[in-house]
């Protein structure tokens, strides 16, 4: 994936985790991703091939330290418009462009035709960090172009995990200013800054190369507030807690983390706001396991309907159903219920032999006989069992 292409990627999303998650996060994600849309375990069906491509692509950039601090960067400065236009000098023709702008001699043009300038051994990361102090200065002092991520944890029950639910969350943070409409202006119209025209950022030529810093009249934003709104300050948020009501999908996992698109922070002055991730926690369940989407559950059942073949009763997420079971059949097998798991999985049941500890004299009795007859009858497991392993 060329760095070209970084732009349009929102790799974090891909794998279900902020920006801020940690490596062993990404890599967990990672792999809960590979593991539920392998195309093994999903033959024919594209989205789930898609979602896994997409998955690999996205922990190819963010799995690597290196290129996840390069990819961090770029989305930064591509975010905040720090490409710029113009006659970029020599080598570089059309300078630099926001990825918004896909005209001629933009920023996709560049890296197709001087991509070499981003190549050796510092790479991408290098040439940004020498146009930008190297320490990331200009993305810190630039005002933020969207509101903040926010975490959150939610503890569901297994079958509410399994089944899809709607919680309520309370989250206390920053929101659009009710009086000003998140604008930070009295009147509700912020000025164009005179000093940056709007840009957020000024610009400066050195040499070939052309690049810009956060405007430090408006600090970014473009705008200037001649008018604060007395309610804000002229920031277009206040703190406040508010209530919001969180649909939790079928089929989510232990560990799993929902994203809801803009229920984070407010941004700054109108700006878009961030993501919420709720992380969940799923209570185990008392007869039912789960290994991706199928369900587990072990069933006990008598030496005779083991021996003879019955019709046993299984426990499902819905009604219980019959299932026959086949004569002799031994403890620890299971059978698979198609289509009884979650999101069209299956339901494993394993089947386990329990021995009774209290028999009244005529059950013994008749244990003894049916024993006899084993003896009679030849049938010696253990002996059988020695002959295959050669002892």
């Amino acid at each position: 994936m060329a760095e070209s292409e970084w732009a349009n990627k929102d790799y974090y999303a891909d794998l279900g985790v902020s920006s801020s998650a940690s490596a062993d996060e990404i890599k967990r994600a990672y792999r809960k991703l590979a593991r539920e849309n392998h195309p093994d375990t999903n033959p024919g069906d594209p989205a789930a091939e898609e979602r896994f491509k997409k998955a690999a692509e996205a922990y190819d950039v963010v799995g690597d330290a290196k290129k996840r601090k390069d990819y961090d960067e770029f989305k930064a400065m591509v975010g905040s418009g720090r490409f710029f236009g113009g006659n970029g000098g020599p080598g570089f023709p059309g300078g630099f462009r926001s990825s918004t702008n896909s005209a001629p001699g933009g920023f996709s043009d560049f890296f197709a035709q001087g991509g070499s300038g981003f190549a050796g051994e510092g790479g991408f990361g290098d040439i940004l960090g020498g146009l930008f102090n190297r320490s990331g200065s200009a993305s810190r002092t630039a005002q933020p172009s969207r509101g903040a991520d926010v975490e959150t944890e939610i503890t569901l029950d297994f079958r509410e995990a399994v089944e899809g639910t709607v919680i309520p969350i309370q989250l206390t943070g920053d929101a659009p200013c009710g009086t000003c409409h998140g604008s930070g202006s009295k009147s509700g119209n912020p000025t164009t800054c005179p000093t940056c025209h709007g840009s957020g950022f000024t610009s400066e030529q050195k040499g070939a190369f052309g690049f810009s810093a956060p405007c430090s009249d408006c600090g970014g934003s473009g705008q200037k507030i001649t008018d604060p709104c007395t309610n804000c300050h002229g920031t277009g948020t206040v703190r406040r807690t508010r209530s919001i009501t969180v649909r939790i999908p079928a089929g989510v996992r232990d560990g799993q983390k929902v994203r809801l698109a803009g229920q984070g922070e407010a941004g700054p002055n109108g700006k878009p706001s961030g993501d919420l991730f709720v992380n969940v926690t799923v209570r185990p369940d008392k007869v039912f396991t789960r290994e991706g989407n199928d369900l587990e559950v072990t069933v006990p059942v008598t030496f005779a309907e083991a021996a003879l073949g019955d019709t046993i009763t299984v426990p499902t997420l819905g009604k219980p159903v019959k299932v026959k079971l086949p004569a002799g059949t031994p403890t620890g097998r299971t059978l698979r219920l198609k289509g009884r798991g979650v999101k069209g999985g299956d339901l494993m049941v394993t089947v386990t032999v329990t021995v009774p500890t209290n028999l009244d004299s005529a059950a013994a009795s008749a244990l003894r006989t049916y024993a006899q007859a084993e003896k009679d009858y030849g049938f010696s497991p253990r002996e059988d069992w020695m002959k295959k392993n050669n002892q």
